[in-house]
């Protein structure tokens, strides 16, 4: 729910709604001022959400009519461009229109509330790429993603032309991307496809789930290679949904190996030295925005993913 008090700071005084009578304070919050429970129940915590004068508890049921007074804090600054060099990030092909990287673990795609580590774009501004599309400063040129915690090949657009197509591009499907996920178990059948929506996680803010009336994701599977505790996975994405490949996988109870979020089992993951999702994006391939040749970009798995996938096998 967007409500009409989000997006500024300062003191709000308003009645309880008919609506919200009988709800927890935290989540009667969380619903008029567009905030997410964790920052609502913070707000309450810290003494700035009044009932009628007085502080109460986050689990205090509301009255109708009764008077809420909420003190929100100031919005947060938006997010800059930080020039810096980010070790393990390599520049696989480059020119006017594009710019395609490898990308480490650990680097974000680009800035965002509350992320103080590296980004693409900070890299690429680093190695002098200048970046020269519309949209917010810090997602310029952003035209997909990939988790801090997944690594591989990504396409950054740098001129307004190349944006726009690959926007485009992505919208309408047109742009292969391929996955390789080392999942727990063995998927029964061994190939087949995930058709559920996906949202926001209804008490997790962290988290994704597959929720009725989400948005359309679907996601193709096919195994490569089978090993007592675990399948490697070549995973064909229809849709570009957060944490798409994770949910969907855990949804069939056959999480990726060191996905602790997701429900991993962490005897494993201690097993394989993991830390992170064995979830690596191997190829990308589309039509350039420039020449309309057909591009294909494949990347090797980092050590971390191979070392484990050396221990599977032995």
């Amino acid at each position: 729910m967007t409500s009409a008090f989000a997006g500024g700071g300062g003191h709000r005084s308003l009645p309880v709604p008919d609506g919200l009578d009988g709800m927890r304070l935290d989540q009667a919050v969380s619903r008029l001022f567009g905030l997410s429970r964790t920052a609502a129940a913070a707000l309450v915590d810290a003494g700035d959400a009044l009932v009628d004068g007085a502080a109460r508890p986050n689990s205090h049921k509301v009255k109708a009519g009764s008077w809420l007074e909420v003190t929100l804090p100031a919005p947060p600054a938006p997010p800059t461009v930080v020039p810096q060099a980010v070790p393990g990030l390599r520049v696989v092909y480059a020119d006017d229109d594009i710019v395609v990287v490898d990308k480490p673990v650990g680097v974000a795609a680009h800035p965002s509330p509350g992320w103080t580590g590296p980004t693409v774009i900070g890299a690429l501004a680093a190695i002098g790429h200048r970046i020269s599309t519309s949209g917010a400063a810090e997602r310029q040129g952003v035209v997909h993603r990939l988790d801090v915690g997944t690594t591989g090949v990504m396409v950054v657009a740098k001129s307004e032309h190349a944006y726009s197509a690959l926007k485009r591009a992505f919208k309408y499907r047109d742009v292969e991307k391929r996955y390789h996920a080392v999942v727990q178990g063995h998927l029964d059948p061994l190939r087949g496809t995930v058709d559920a929506p996906i949202d926001r996680h209804p008490t997790h803010d962290y988290r994704w789930a597959v929720v009725s009336g989400g948005k359309p994701s679907i996601t193709h599977y096919d195994t490569l290679e089978a090993f007592p505790a675990a399948s490697l996975l070549d995973v064909r994405l229809e849709t570009g949904r957060t944490h798409q490949i994770r949910v969907h996988l855990s949804t069939l109870r056959h999480p990726c190996v060191g996905d602790l979020t997701y429900g991993a089992d962490p005897t494993l993951s201690a097993r394989l030295r993991l830390d992170r999702q064995w979830l690596h994006a191997r190829e990308l391939s589309f039509l350039h925005p420039r020449t309309g040749e057909q591009v294909r970009f494949v990347s090797d798995y980092p050590d971390d993913l191979e070392r484990a996938l050396r221990i599977l096998r032995d």
